[in-house]
């Protein structure tokens, strides 16, 4: 999607509600621009764009990092997947984030929601009135109107579905329609707040076209996608899967052939991708149209070294990966011990990686030492670890980032956040579809079709290139040796040998023979979800609406799964950025409505009951 006068679009949504009757009395503050300006078909594609860049969080410094749209505070951190990383006293919010001790005055939640309803919602409110009276006019037909609203309710719909994985159904309910939104409760009858997003995108997905000319735009399949994972949300299956069956039978969409082609910038927009957020860098300064949500989360120390160390996997993560003689899972025994990891390890003494079998799709998620990192050499631990003692033993989440290669083409050359690349960020993709799809069939009993889908993202990772390169030496100082044998350019870092025609690990997967049961299915459907989706946002919303499933999440609760991983993460962290007498229970579930909001409309917002 090409940026074209988003300045103007921003000051047009700032100013466009004030009025004069007596024109001759009006003056037009330079830079400024009037409303007519847009009643056009190009005016309105000019509003469209402007709300479009909301999506990526492009307003930083009104909003940061708490706005995120990938959540990796509220969908990772807060989760069993990842630690805030980074120091403990850098960005303290997000330690409360961590250990779930969040107040209404945290910034980080303040920031989601003007996010989500001061600059998103308003901006596609605003639009939607622009494009109403324009199709009144006459100056574009029914079915340009049409078009026009249909993006925009998708766009609303995708700022309140996040606003309510956050916040819930403590949040106002605000249409084109709404003349004061100071004055709109957030206290909703119950469905009401799914009701308004499912409605919206049914429209979208009534409306929108099958593919857009330009990527990074709205179709009806992205509707129908962000409409099933709504209600996910609530485990509304039936409602979800006839959505999911659409995109499915409509052969739109098929799996990239390889896991890391959703995460490679070459590979932006590819045949899995539904709904993608797109990342251009070095168009304005700071490089603000990329992710600026997730600035901070860039590996910090070492010749690697960025800016800021945050959002780092956990060791529960990595024990996650285990596989057994089958190469499947270990649901039950994962976590029991710890796979090797350098915590407290100096990069120049000896540490031997595991040779336990591992999914292989565990080191394309994260980094860890005595293994290959993109191409910008073998992870020396300690020396490209921020701090270890707070932040655990493993890079920020792999990802996002970027290749050695790509530096500077396509990661900024402006700011401070130097890791900010034009990796899109795959919203939606058909691997969602499949595993949800998969999901709906688990929980109805059709254990047939639970086990093709779960099987055809299995077969992907079989097939997927694993992490090359097998490390020769234990140490692995920061002053660069004379090559040793085996050695490339690509490792230069270390100076170490590797043997580059074998894989970095003892990689090993397997697929499911069947399912003996409807749980069985629902446990590796929840388990697939989390190895592929692993750091992307999504893991603290599943666990917590699996929470709501008969047999829960493999027969355990969500407090039960993330005191589990708090009680397991003391053996790892002891410091007091750890998990160590943190306590998850379900009043943890959502964030508070933010004080700031509260403060400004006192009587009509309400706190969520377990804050008050």
């Amino acid at each position: 999607m090409k940026k074209l006068s988003i300045l103007m679009v921003v000051v047009f949504l700032l100013t466009m509600s004030y009025s004069c009757s007596e024109d001759f009395l009006t003056k037009e503050p330079p830079g400024s621009t009037s409303e007519n300006v847009f009643y056009d078909a190009t005016g309105i594609d000019a509003l469209l764009i402007g709300t479009y860049a909301m999506v990526g969080g492009s307003s930083l410094w009104d909003i940061s990092w708490g706005a995120s749209i990938q959540n990796w505070t509220y969908g990772s951190v807060a989760s069993d997947d990842a630690y805030k990383g980074s120091e403990i006293t850098d960005q303290t919010p997000v330690n409360d984030i961590e250990h779930w001790v969040v107040q209404s005055t945290n910034g980080y939640p303040s920031n989601k929601w003007k996010w989500a309803f001061g600059m998103g919602v308003d901006r596609a409110n605003k639009t939607i009135n622009v494009i109403n009276k324009t199709e009144e006019a006459g100056t574009i037909t029914a079915d340009e109107a049409t078009q026009f609203r249909a993006q925009a309710k998708f766009l609303r719909a995708l700022f309140y579905f996040e606003a309510r994985l956050v916040f819930g159904d403590y949040i106002p309910i605000l249409d084109e329609n709404t003349e004061d939104p100071s004055q709109v409760t957030n206290v909703n009858a119950d469905g009401a707040v799914l009701s308004f997003i499912t409605d919206d995108l049914a429209y979208a997905a009534s409306n929108l076209p099958a593919t857009q000319a330009q990527v990074g735009r709205a179709t009806k399949y992205a509707a129908m996608a962000l409409a099933a994972r709504a209600y996910l949300q609530d485990l509304k299956y039936s409602e979800a899967e006839a959505l999911l069956d659409k995109i499915i039978a409509s052969g739109q969409f098929t799996l990239a052939g390889d896991f890391m082609d959703n995460f490679n910038i070459e590979t932006n927009n590819n045949e899995e991708s539904i709904f993608e957020i797109q990342a251009n860098v070095n168009d304005i300064n700071e490089s603000l149209n990329a992710e600026m949500g997730i600035g901070l989360n860039w590996p910090h120390g070492g010749d690697i070294g960025m800016c800021c160390g945050f959002h780092q996997p956990s060791q529960n993560l990595f024990n996650a990966y285990k596989v057994d003689g089958d190469g499947l899972p270990m649901f039950d025994t994962f976590n029991d011990t710890d796979l090797a990891n350098d915590q407290g390890i100096a990069s120049a003494d000896d540490f031997v990686p595991t040779d336990h079998a591992l999914d292989p799709r565990v080191d394309h998620t994260l980094s860890r030492r005595g293994i290959p990192y993109k191409d910008w050499g073998i992870n020396r631990g300690s020396n490209w670890n921020r701090k270890q003692a707070d932040g655990g033993p493993y890079l920020p989440v792999s990802k996002p980032f970027f290749k050695k290669s790509e530096r500077f083409s396509l990661s900024t050359t402006t700011g401070w956040q130097t890791g900010i690349n034009a990796n899109n960020y795959r919203y939606l993709r058909y691997t969602h579809v499949i595993l949800w799809k998969a999901e709906c069939a688990a929980y109805r009993g059709d254990l047939a079709t639970a086990l093709t889908y779960v099987n055809m993202i299995r077969q992907r990772a079989m097939d997927s290139e694993p992490v090359m390169g097998k490390v020769l030496i234990t140490k692995l100082p920061t002053s660069v040796y004379p090559w040793g044998e085996g050695s490339s350019d690509a490792d230069y870092l270390t100076g170490g040998s590797v043997d580059w025609t074998q894989p970095a690990a003892n990689y090993q997967i397997g697929l499911y023979p069947s399912f003996a049961s409807a749980n069985d299915a629902m446990e590796a459907v929840q388990w697939e979800q989390r190895l592929e989706f692993a750091t992307e946002g999504l893991r603290f919303f599943d666990l917590r609406r699996w929470d709501d499933l008969p047999n829960q999440i493999g027969g355990m609760s969500m407090a039960d799964v993330l005191n589990d991983f708090a009680r397991g993460d003391e053996r790892i962290r002891t410091s007091a950025a750890g998990m160590a007498g943190f306590t998850f229970s379900d009043n943890d579930k959502y964030m508070p409505i933010p004080q700031d909001q509260l403060d400004q409309q006192i009587g009509i917002l309400e706190q969520r009951p377990e804050y008050k």
